[in-house]
């Protein structure tokens, strides 16, 4: 996985695509570092409903007690291995049922927070992301002719870290021709159909903007035609690097870097219906979709996301089930910052950094707008058990 250092972060980005690709950095990345803090030290710590971050602690819990106990439990060195996490989370079952004051209360005892550094530097850049609403068909008509694709069975998917422990969290994928991978169709061919699979389609859309949204997002409901809904959650993407269009509009003078979101970059989509598809194929990378059956949508850790409270990551640089303090500037004006408990659950291309980070907001026209808004500078702390002696690389 990669880091963006350019203006690219703020322009469309969001953690539903899969980083994909392996890209040269041509400036050193500061190193992350751990600095040991006190509850005093967290903004509104004593405020939060904390309550309402049990859903996700659970769910985390839930496949964290499936590991095997000696396994690292993530590329955090400080984080140690899923044993002493398994030990918290049975402690913590204990008080999942109780008020936001036993919550609390646990984990001051049984945890410390580090605050998150990447070099000397502690705010980054916090984005929003959403649960998309979509209009669909299980058959293909004049209504719903865009398809959202199955994953092919000929795509494969390598997590490099798997082979070099310098590639921790980069990825590629294609297809294998005689014997050797090679790169799979960019978007502009499968959206064209100049691709061999362009029959598994299990849904069907009404929008071209809403599918690559959609993309962009990584998960969504689709309201059938005739009545009830689906769930398309991600299944794989297709190797291209993911390209933030947002970042064209500007260089083309279309849009600025002070009114760019998700929202102007539609409005202008549908106000240019004939450079509309021009533009978004700048964007080669491609996500395959599947359904999904019970709670959802399902991040990057596996499991559900909790609106408000589930976090997208650097994951090559923290683990999933982490839980976070979070002090974030508001999304929107009026809001109020964010400051209050969420659990690392997820990934994206372009959540890169230490100081990095996507907040699931849910679905709704709220969240929508919220998810597509939001350029905030903020901070955060690890909460890190108790047990680990975490070594740190400043003290308080």
């Amino acid at each position: 996985m990669r880091f963006f250092l350019i203006f690219s972060l703020l322009f469309l980005v969001s953690c539903g695509e899969e980083p994909s690709v392996v890209e040269s950095v041509e400036t050193e990345t500061p190193p992350m570092q751990l600095v040991k803090s006190s509850y005093a030290d967290l903004p509104g710590w004593n405020e939060d409903a904390m309550h309402e971050a049990v859903p996700a602690l659970v769910r985390s819990c839930g496949r964290i007690l499936k590991r095997k106990g000696d396994e690292s439990f993530g590329p955090l060195t400080e984080a140690g291995n899923y044993a002493v996490w398994q030990a918290a989370c049975a402690e913590f079952a204990v008080v999942a049922t109780g008020s936001s004051e036993d919550i609390r209360g646990f984990f001051e005892a049984q945890f410390t927070p580090f605050q998150i550094l990447e070099g000397d530097k502690a705010e980054g850049l916090f984005t929003g992301y959403y649960e998309a609403a979509l209009k669909g068909s299980r058959q293909k008509s004049q209504n719903y002719p865009y398809p959202l694709h199955k994953r092919p069975d000929d795509l494969v998917m390598v997590d490099l870290g798997q082979f070099r422990e310098s590639m921790k969290g980069e990825r590629i994928a294609g297809r294998v021709i005689d014997g050797n991978l090679k790169p799979y169709e960019a978007r502009s061919d499968i959206v064209a159909g100049n691709w061999p699979h362009n029959d598994e389609a299990f849904v069907w859309v009404s929008d071209a903007v809403d599918a690559f949204f959609l993309q962009i997002q990584g998960s969504g409901r689709i309201e059938l035609e005739g009545g009830g809904h689906v769930r398309a959650g991600y299944a794989g993407q297709n190797g291209h690097p993911y390209f933030a269009i947002g970042r064209e509009l500007i260089a083309r003078g279309e849009l600025t870097k002070e009114n760019v979101s998700m929202q102007s970059i539609r409005a202008w989509l549908a106000a240019n219906p004939g450079q509309a598809d021009s533009v978004m194929n700048l964007n080669k990378s491609y996500v395959f979709f599947q359904e999904l059956d019970g709670e959802g949508p399902l991040g990057g850790e596996n499991v559900a996301l909790t609106p408000r409270r589930s976090l997208a990551i650097d994951r090559s640089l923290l683990p999933y089930g982490l839980p976070i303090w979070v002090d974030i500037a508001e999304p929107v004006a009026g809001y109020g910052a964010l400051q209050r408990l969420m659990v690392a659950q997820d990934t994206g291309g372009a959540i890169r950094g230490a100081v990095r980070g996507d907040v699931f907001w849910g679905y709704g026209a709220e969240e929508e707008m919220l998810a597509g808004n939001m350029k905030s500078k903020g901070r955060y702390w690890a909460l890190l058990p108790n047990a680990l002696n975490a070594p740190v690389s400043q003290d308080e």
